[in-house]
């Protein structure tokens, strides 16, 4: 199966899985546009008034998709959730994190709350 496929399908499963715990998917692969140097928000889901700003990595194995978010990267996600509470105000009172979801195939998959 081709990387970007995969990438799709893992981003899916991880959506499927965050429902199932009750929470409301607000969008998917929230890209803050050219210029702002943030990067592609996997998904960001809503619970209660909690938003989390995920990202999904998927790998041959769990410990080698938990190294795959390297810091850079963290960074720009961050920037990215920024620019998205700053233009949807209605979330601009909840509490928020960063979680990352860890996949590997056959399937295992882990949640990481507070992943950074």
């Amino acid at each position: 199966m081709k990387n970007n496929r995969r990438g799709k399908i893992s981003e899916f499963i991880a959506r499927m899985y965050f429902r199932l715990k009750g929470y409301k998917i607000v969008t998917k692969n929230y890209i803050t546009g050219k210029g702002t140097h943030a990067g592609e928000i996997d998904f960001i889901a809503c619970k209660k008034k909690t938003l989390v700003f995920v990202e999904v990595k998927e790998r041959t194995s769990l410990e080698k998709a938990a190294y795959a978010l390297r810091a850079e990267q963290q960074m720009r996600i961050r920037k990215a959730a920024e620019n998205f509470v700053a233009k949807h105000q209605k979330y601009a009172g909840f509490d928020y994190r960063f979680d990352a979801v860890l996949i590997s195939f056959p399937l295992k998959i882990e949640h990481l709350e507070n992943a950074f």
